[in-house]
């Protein structure tokens, strides 16, 4: 529950995806990686999470793409490996598996809420990904607004058939405590 002031506000957070009307959306799914719905409010961390995964086809390029994001699981006590972390990577990697037909470009990104040296990585590596974040040297996703040690929690991983035209971890404007991850695919 969210409140103004005494008043509960009903709410609920998930994903949001956003699609071009010049891209078809030819696949798609999505579920929880960690949990499950609840209707009873957020509860105590670790609250459930899901991811969503769909496939595009450009019509400019005549080519098909599949992107998956997710926000990971927040654990009060870090960003370290966990059991509850294994099983959201595995989870993810079989909802992209759904959807994925694994000859043409995959992207996943979010906000992971891990470390770069985390398991997860080493889930996702099985899919052919790698991490532009970490593998350009990046060492900050965060804004001024993040207080905290631990500069990382969002990443942006890449298939090698992936044509990247640009990356960028936007720096300004600060919006919100996470930097903007930026891809443009050729």
């Amino acid at each position: 529950m969210l409140f103004d002031g005494d008043a509960a506000i009903v709410a609920e957070f998930g994903l949001a995806t956003f699609v071009r009307k010049s891209h078809s959306v030819i696949a798609q799914a999505i579920d929880f990686v960690h949990g499950g719905f609840s209707a009873g409010g957020w509860g105590e961390h670790p609250r459930p999470r899901n991811a969503h995964c769909i496939r595009l086809f450009s019509h400019g390029n005549a080519s098909a793409i599949t992107i998956a994001h997710m926000h990971g699981l927040r654990d009060p006590a870090g960003k370290g490996d966990t059991v509850a972390r294994e099983e959201q990577a595995l989870a993810l990697a079989g909802l992209i598996e759904r959807v994925w037909p694994g000859d043409e470009g995959l992207v996943v990104c979010g906000d992971f809420n891990v470390l770069p040296d985390s398991t997860t990585f080493k889930i996702l590596a099985r899919l052919g990904l790698s991490d532009l974040v970490t593998g350009n040297g990046l060492v900050d996703t965060r804004t001024s607004y993040y207080l905290k040690e631990g500069r990382f929690a969002d990443y942006m991983l890449v298939t090698p058939g992936v044509k990247v035209g640009r990356f960028e971890v936007v720096e300004a404007p600060e919006v919100s405590d996470h930097r903007a991850l930026l891809l443009d695919v050729g």
